[in-house]
C-alpha cells in the first residue's frame, strides 16, 4: 500500500495529527488547530522524544496501538490472548484512509493473527469520535480482555477531574493534581450507574470555566466501563476510556471481528466550559435532538403526589390544576399495571390492571387531553419481580449464572433481552399499550444494578447494553414521535450511548433543589440541560426532609427540561399563581435556555453559584443568583459574569417568576429594577449582590439594547 506520511484531520479550531512515516501511527497533537501542514518531516523531528538512561538504545515511538514490542511499559490498549498465544503484537500500518475530518488506520500483526483497526472521525463543532475494531485472522479463538482508546495529553495537564456520586446524590465533581501512575474508574454495574463519570477530564494548572486548557474522554456507551489517566515513569501523560469487558465476554473466533463502543474526545483551550459547549452544539446539531423537533413540554409526573395509590378522581384533580397552571404533559408512574400495588409484585406484568383501571386507561387518557396534555406513562421492562406471571412462567429469563438466582434489589430481577424469546414477548406487551392508548412518551427505569450479568452462563453486558439501544429504536419506529425518558433510580443511566437513544433522562431521584444544584450543574457538563427532567418537588423533599421556598425550587427547576413533581392538588392560591407565572416564563424563554451556550462563573468559593445561558449572538442570556450556605463576609461577592459581547450594551433587570427570595438585609442593592451596562462592565465590574438567606436564588434577564 502507498501510504501516506501523515493524518491531519481539523474542525472547529481543533487538530489531530498523526504521523504515519515509520510502519506505525503514532499522535503527535490532539488540540488546538495548527493550520495548514503540508509535511510531516518537521512535526515528527519536533515531538522525537530523547533517548533517556536505563531505557531503550534508540527513541520510541508511541504508537496508537501502545505495543509492548515498541517499547510501551504503559496500560496497553489492546489486552488479550489466543490460547496463551498472540498476546503481545506488533501492528504494522496496512490500510489509511482519510478526508478533511475522518481517517481510517489499519494495522496487522500476522505472527499474532489480529488486525486491528482505529477510527477517527469529527462528530461536529471539534468533537472527536474513536472507534477501535479487531479481527481474528488466526485460526484459534482469541479472547479480548481489554480494548481501550488512548490519546496523548500535552506536557502542560496539571489536574484531571471526574465525578462520583450515589442515588439521590450523582456525578458530585471531585479534581486533584496528576501523579504518577494510574487513576482509574471502572463501572461494574451492567449500566453506567449513579457513580458513573460521562467524561474524564485533563487540565492545565488552576483552569477554570473559561479559562485554561481542557481535555476530556467519555465511552458512548450504557454498559460496564472504564476511564484512565496515566502518567508514566518518563513523565508523558495519557487519558483513556473504553468499555470494561467481563471475563470471556468477547471470544472471537477465526474471521470474527469486534468493534468496540465509540469514545467521544472533547478539547477547548477556553476553559471548561468550552467542552460543555462543543457537547452541546454536536448533539443538537442531529436532525432527531428533541429541541430540534418541538419545545420541550412543561411535565407534570405524578409520583411523588400518589405513588401507587392510583384512582381516577384524584388523577382528574391533578389533571385539572395542572392544566390551569399551564402544564402540557401528564406522566402516570409506577402502579398502573398487573397486581402492582407496591414494588414486590407484578413487575414484568406490563397489561393494565382491571383492579385499579376497570375501564383501562382510556378515561384517564380523555381526562388529560380534555385539559390539553399529552400522556405519558412508566416502564421499567428490564426488570421483574418474581412474584410475577411472567417469572412463574419463564424463571430462565433472568440474567444469571447457572441454577444460582442474584440476589434482589428493590425485589427484582434483570430480564435477559438478549434471549429473543424475553425480547419479543417484551416487545408485544409494551407495544400493545402504546398502541391501545394515545401515549405519547415513556418513562422508562432501571432501578437495580445486574449482578453476574450472564445469559446461558457467558457474560452479556454488552449484548444487553445493545438490546436495550434496539429496543428503543424499534419502539420508535413502531410508534413515530414517541420520547423515551430514561430513568435508573434517577440519574443511574445518564451517559452519551443513551443521549444517541433516549430524549430524556431523569436527573435524580432527588428534587431536593439545594442538592440538585449541584447534581444538575455537574451532570451539565457533557448532556445539554433540554435532555435533563428539572422538577419542582414537594415543600419539604422527600428524600433529605429539607423546606425550601418556592421560589428556590423554581429558579433550580428552570435551568433544564422543567416540570413538576408535586401534589399541587394541596397548593395554596398564591403557590398556584406562583407556578402559573414561573409555567409561563419558562414557555417564554425555553428556546434560549435550551439553544444557548452554557456560563458558569467561577467564583471566590462554593457558597453561591452564578451560572445561566447566553444566547448563540450574545444579544440575551438568563443567569441565576444561588446561595447555598452561609457566606463568610457581612455581603456577598458580586455578581460577575461571562460569556457576553464586551463591546455591546445590555439591559439588565432582576426576575423573580415564582416569587422573590428571602433576603437578610436592611437594605437592597439599587439594580434589581434594572440598569444599562456594557458588557464589558458585566464581566469585568459586576453588579453587588443583594444579601440572601442560605437556599435561595433568583433571575437576571441580560438584553442587548
Amino acid at each position: 500500500m502507498d501510504k501516506p506520511d501523515f493524518v491531519h484531520l481539523t474542525q472547529a479550531g481543533v487538530s489531530l495529527l498523526i504521523d504515519l512515516s515509520q510502519d506505525t501511527a503514532e499522535i503527535v497533537h490532539w488540540g488546538s488547530a495548527l493550520g495548514e501542514i503540508k509535511d510531516i518531516a518537521s512535526y515528527s523531528k519536533a515531538a522525537m522524544e530523547p533517548v533517556a538512561h536505563a531505557e531503550l538504545d534508540d527513541p520510541m515511538y508511541q504508537s496508537i496501538w501502545r505495543e509492548n514490542s515498541r517499547g510501551n511499559i504503559g496500560h496497553p490498549a489492546l489486552l488479550g490472548h489466543a490460547a496463551g498465544k498472540g498476546f503481545s503484537q506488533k501492528f504494522e500500518i496496512v490500510w489509511v484512509e482519510q478526508t478533511a475530518t475522518e481517517a481510517t488506520i489499519t494495522g496487522r500483526d500476522d505472527h499474532a493473527g489480529l488486525e486491528i483497526t482505529n477510527r477517527y472521525r469529527f462528530l461536529g463543532s471539534g468533537v472527536l469520535g474513536i472507534t477501535q475494531s479487531i479481527l481474528n485472522l488466526g485460526t484459534a479463538p482469541f479472547t479480548l480482555n481489554e480494548l481501550n482508546v488512548f490519546m496523548p495529553l500535552p506536557d502542560q495537564v496539571a489536574e484531571s477531574m471526574d465525578f462520583t456520586g450515589r442515588w439521590v446524590n450523582e456525578r458530585q465533581l471531585q479534581r486533584r493534581e496528576i501523579q504518577p501512575g494510574l487513576f482509574v474508574r471502572e463501572e461494574r454495574e451492567g449500566r453506567s450507574s449513579h457513580d458513573y463519570t460521562i467524561m474524564q477530564y485533563a487540565m492545565t494548572s488552576g483552569a477554570g470555566y473559561q479559562t485554561g486548557e481542557v481535555w476530556g474522554l467519555g465511552i458512548m456507551f450504557s454498559g460496564n466501563s472504564k476511564h484512565i489517566i496515566e502518567r508514566q515513569q518518563s513523565g508523558r501523560t495519557f487519558i483513556a476510556a473504553g468499555e470494561l469487558l467481563l471475563p470471556g465476554e468477547v471470544i472471537l473466533q477465526p474471521r470474527e471481528e469486534f468493534e468496540s463502543p465509540e469514545v467521544a474526545a472533547v478539547y477547548s483551550a477556553a476553559g471548561i466550559d468550552g467542552t460543555t459547549n462543543r457537547i452541546y452544539s454536536w448533539l443538537r446539531a442531529r436532525p432527531n435532538h428533541p429541541t430540534n423537533i418541538r419545545p420541550r413540554p412543561l411535565t407534570l409526573n405524578v409520583w411523588e403526589a400518589v405513588y401507587f395509590d392510583h384512582n381516577l378522581e384524584k388523577l382528574s384533580q391533578l389533571a385539572e390544576v395542572a392544566q390551569r397552571i399551564g402544564v402540557e404533559r401528564f406522566v402516570l408512574d409506577d402502579g398502573w399495571f398487573g397486581s402492582r400495588r407496591n414494588d414486590l409484585r407484578g413487575l414484568g406484568d406490563w397489561v393494565v390492571s382491571p383492579a385499579v383501571w376497570p375501564n383501562g386507561l382510556g378515561p384517564l387518557i380523555e381526562k388529560v387531553h380534555a385539559c390539553g396534555m399529552e400522556f405519558g406513562l412508566w416502564f421499567e421492562g428490564e426488570m421483574l419481580n418474581a412474584d410475577s406471571d411472567v417469572y412463574r412462567a419463564h424463571p430462565d429469563w433472568i440474567l444469571k449464572v447457572g441454577d444460582r438466582v442474584p440476589p434482589e434489589g428493590r425485589h427484582q430481577h434483570v430480564l435477559d433481552i438478549t434471549n429473543p424469546a424475553a425480547y419479543q414477548h417484551l416487545m408485544a406487551q409494551v407495544d400493545k399499550v402504546l398502541s391501545e392508548n394515545e401515549i405519547a412518551y415513556i418513562k422508562w427505569d432501571h432501578n437495580k444494578f445486574i449482578l453476574e450479568p450472564a445469559s446461558g452462563d457467558v457474560p452479556a453486558v454488552h449484548k444487553q447494553t445493545e438490546a436495550i439501544y434496539r429496543f428503543f429504536d424499534e419502539l420508535k419506529m413502531r410508534h413515530p414521535g414517541l420520547e423515551i425518558e430514561s430513568c435508573a433510580s434517577g440519574g443511574g443511566r445518564i451517559d452519551l450511548g443513551m443521549a444517541l437513544h433516549a430524549d430524556r433522562f431523569w436527573t435524580s431521584d432527588c428534587n431536593d433543589a439545594a442538592d440538585r444544584q449541584r447534581i444538575q450543574r455537574y451532570t451539565q457538563f457533557a448532556i445539554p440541560p433540554e435532555l435533563l427532567g428539572s422538577h419542582i418537588g414537594p415543600t419539604k423533599s422527600h428524600t433529605t426532609l429539607r423546606v425550601h421556598e418556592l421560589s428556590f425550587r423554581a429558579v433550580t427547576a428552570m435551568f433544564g427540561h422543567a416540570g413538576l413533581e408535586w401534589d399541587i392538588t394541596q397548593c395554596s392560591e398564591e403557590e398556584l399563581t406562583h407556578l402559573k407565572n414561573w409555567a409561563t416564563y419558562y414557555k417564554q424563554n425555553r428556546n434560549l435556555l435550551h439553544s444557548g451556550n452554557m456560563v458558569r462563573v467561577d467564583r471566590v468559593d462554593d457558597t453561591s453559584f452564578v451560572h445561566g445561558v447566553v444566547s448563540q449572538d450574545q444579544r440575551n442570556a438568563i443567569f441565576a443568583y444561588v446561595t447555598l450556605g452561609t457566606q463568610g463576609g457581612s455581603r456577598p461577592a458580586g455578581i460577575r459574569f461571562a460569556g457576553l459581547n464586551e463591546h455591546s450594551q445590555y439591559r439588565v433587570r432582576a426576575a423573580f417568576p415564582a416569587g422573590e427570595p428571602k433576603f437578610q438585609q436592611r437594605a437592597n442593592v439599587q439594580w434589581l429594577d434594572g440598569v444599562e451596562l456594557s458588557g464589558s462592565a458585566l464581566m469585568h465590574m459586576g453588579l453587588r449582590a443583594p444579601i440572601l438567606f442560605p437556599d435561595n436564588a433568583f433571575l437576571i434577564e441580560i438584553e442587548a439594547i
